[in-house]
């Protein structure tokens, strides 16, 4: 029957152009429909393969959909067409033509799929150079583009084989389609259609996010099939209507039953998804710190093996503190650990004791009490093991918590359980954790600390010792490679680590030299970073999955400022060098509490500074000339058009237009001013105060100011006043 129907649809020239439209279709992906998230608002900036692989195979994703829906609906309504229905029904039993339809249209689905990935995969090759990845490729394609294909063939048939006509059916797919792609977009478990990614990775991998969306189309696939059987109960027998044929057909009890565990089954991996945690939708800052410590309980130290498995993304540990307890009876303490994680054992001084896991979970922690014996000194040993979750309120933007053969990423109470309410016993709390990873991994140390290889074992694996105070590490671990780089100026050592896949990028950027004189310049002319550690700095290249952060002796840097795109980006800089340097002026402006997270329309942002600061750089490095062409001109033209702008001349007309075109045409705006206008203010700023070095004593008081605990950013009103200047004075026009 299937080979029957499928020689049928091969015969016909509408299911060649139904192939022919889904193979041209990642071409929506390159233009007019790009779902990853952008770094820049001057420019569509994302990684390499989010641009040329995974935003293509998104869009064909959604047009493939679209034209298979259209493609089943057309197949399946031939027969009515044609009168045949008594004669098909007559020869074969209705489930099994539905079923042969059904598979057929697979296959045609799975021939255009093969075409596509076939016909883009020489271009991708090209455009991706020494950063394509088959397996990365072949997974993308399959998942963002392929997953949504039968789903789309599912719901159609159904709903043609309950309702028998066309055009009801594709009124109802737009219907399921448009709730997908607007209601659903944000429920990273409903939009079936639009799977909620918001970065993928060029350098490190992509598992976590692929394994979700995976997961996210199969609940649907579960779902659908469920409801195709329960509708293949409605086709028409006998002269009969729908209800006249159910009652038909319901007499084959196991197809309903089949159609209910299907459904049953869709709702059980609805419910219980592995991916994101269940916390309290408000945020509960009290949560983070305990009202008051334990006084009667203190730690010495702390001690834990970490065993990750790349194969599947668990987590497996066991954690130890030393305890020491001046209450001579038994009292119960409180644990922290990441709430994907189950707690298999708990012993005291090598005896087991009862512990208990809270149901409440908040900011992405679950709490387990622990009831400690009557003993004064103790070692308390926490058996752990699990797939950690993310915190649901980022479930659109999933994928930090990677843990593969190629990338991890162990952040806090994902590497080991920590206590919530006991202090430490002295000033400081010593910590080590043994670290076992594949051969090929090496692991960096966020923060303050040392690392060294402890062992090499025989499985392959490597066990690293990691030695840093406090309860808590973080550790990213990956292919990386180590470069030191001596910073004179700043009385440092940088350990920038980045990936061995964009080794030949960095070496052509001549990077390790962009941070060293970054770094000088900087720490000359505005300060020296309070993150620099003792004597040794760590820039460490992470997965993009989000800003940047710095704390003592580390700093991150995005993946996404080192791509190719992002380098060619002409509001940053006038060349790679100079992005580059723009991207590491960041860590001044840009990282912490340096400007409101919530004030993002305001042309005052870090943008502005870090331009401004750019151009004083290469104006320093490369003469006047460089930098009055690459920035002060750049600018000046930008900023030119930007005040000959209609809705900027007439706002009123920008305010009566619909709420999307005003948003980007707001944000079009803003980017303007943003990198252009405020970086021109500045300048005007310099020359008004008196020149280059007034300015760098105002910035640098700016930059070492004291915050104030209640709003600790910097607004553009404390700017203006250490420049004794108003607005007026910067105006340009």
């Amino acid at each position: 029957m299937i080979g029957l129907e499928l020689s049928w649809l091969l015969r016909n020239r509408l299911t060649w152009l139904a192939i022919l439209l889904t193979t041209l279709s990642p071409l929506a992906g390159l233009t007019v429909y790009r779902p990853l998230f952008s770094n820049s608002e001057s420019s569509y900036v994302t990684t390499m393969q989010g641009m040329y692989v995974a935003n293509p195979a998104l869009a064909a994703g959604v047009l493939g959909a679209v034209i298979f829906a259209l493609l089943t609906v057309w197949s399946l309504d031939r027969i009515r067409r044609g009168g045949m229905e008594a004669l098909t029904h007559a020869a074969a039993s209705p489930l099994t033509m539905a079923a042969a339809r059904l598979g057929a249209l697979f296959l045609v689905s799975a021939l255009a799929q093969a075409f596509t990935m076939l016909a883009w995969l020489p271009w991708t090759v090209s455009r991706l150079g020494v950063i394509f990845d088959q397996e990365s490729y072949l997974f993308q394609y399959l998942v963002f583009m392929y997953g949504s294909i039968p789903l789309a063939v599912l719901f159609a048939a159904a709903v043609y084989q309950m309702i028998g006509r066309a055009d009801l059916s594709l009124s109802l797919f737009a219907a399921f389609a448009t709730l997908s792609l607007t209601v659903w977009r944000g429920n990273w478990q409903l939009c079936w259609l639009n799977p909620c990614v918001w970065t993928v990775s060029d350098d490190f991998s992509n598992y976590r996010i692929l394994w979700s969306a995976a997961y996210m189309r199969g609940t649907w696939l579960a779902a659908l099939t469920g409801f195709w059987m329960f509708s293949c109960l409605c086709v028409r027998r006998y002269g009969k209507g729908a209800i006249g044929s159910l009652l038909c057909n319901i007499r084959r009890i196991y197809q309903p039953l089949f159609a209910a565990a299907l459904l049953v089954c869709a709702v059980v991996l609805y419910v219980g998804q592995p991916f994101l945690d269940h916390s309290s939708p408000e945020i509960n800052y009290d949560f983070l710190f305990p009202q008051e410590y334990l006084e009667t309980v203190t730690c010495s130290g702390r001690y834990a093996q970490v065993r990750p498995d790349p194969k599947t993304g668990r987590v497996y540990g066991r954690a130890c503190f030393q305890l020491h307890s001046t209450l001579a009876q038994e009292q119960n303490v409180r644990f922290l650990i990441n709430p994907g994680y189950e707690i298999t054992s708990v012993q005291a001084s090598g005896k087991e004791i009862p512990f208990m896991v809270e149901s409440e979970q908040e900011m992405n922690e679950k709490a387990f009490v622990v009831t400690l014996p009557a003993d004064p000194d103790m070692e308390l040993a926490i058996e752990y093991g699990g797939y950690p979750r993310e915190w649901n309120l980022a479930s659109d933007s999933q994928g930090a918590l990677e843990i593969s053969n190629v990338y991890m990423s162990l952040e806090n109470d994902c590497l080991s359980p920590s206590p919530y309410d006991i202090g430490y016993q002295g000033e400081t709390l010593p910590g080590v954790m043994d670290l076992i990873l594949p051969g090929h991994m090496t692991p960096v140390l966020f923060g303050a600390g040392t690392t060294r290889l402890l062992q090499e074992n025989g499985d392959g694996t490597k066990t690293w010792r990691m030695e840093q105070e406090g309860y808590h590490m973080i550790v990213y671990a990956g292919d990386y490679i180590r470069q030191e780089i001596p910073v004179e100026t700043a009385g440092i050592i940088v350990h920038f680590y980045y990936s061995r896949r964009h080794e030949p990028i960095m070496e052509a950027l001549d990077a390790a030299e962009m941070v060293r004189e970054t770094i000088e310049f900087c720490t000359e002319h505005i300060g020296p970073l309070s993150f620099y550690g003792d004597g040794v700095f760590n820039l460490i290249e992470r997965r993009s999955d989000g800003g940047g952060y710095a704390g003592d002796g580390a700093s991150i840097a995005n993946e996404l400022d080192f791509t190719m795109q992002n380098l060619s980006n002409n509001a940053k800089g006038g060349s790679f060098a100079q992005v580059t340097i723009h991207e590491l002026v960041h860590q001044w402006w840009g990282l912490g509490n340096m400007f409101d997270p919530m004030d993002m329309d305001s042309a005052w942002s870090a943008e502005g500074l870090t331009c401004y600061t750019t151009y004083r750089m290469v104006k320093e490095l490369y003469g006047q000339r460089e930098a009055k062409t690459s920035f002060v001109d750049a600018w000046q033209e930008a900023v030119d058009d930007y005040y000959k702008s209609f809705y900027v001349r007439h706002p009123e007309y920008l305010s009566a237009l619909p709420e999307k075109y005003q948003k980007q045409i707001a944000g079009s705006l803003r980017w303007i001013r943003q990198y252009n206008e405020m970086p021109l203010k500045i300048r005007k700023a310099e020359e008004l105060v008196g020149g280059q070095e007034a300015m760098d004593e105002i910035l640098a008081g700016l930059f070492g100011r004291e915050l104030n605990p209640e709003y600790p950013y910097l607004t553009y009103e404390e700017f203006l006043e250490a420049c004794h200047l108003t607005e007026e004075d910067l105006n340009l026009e």
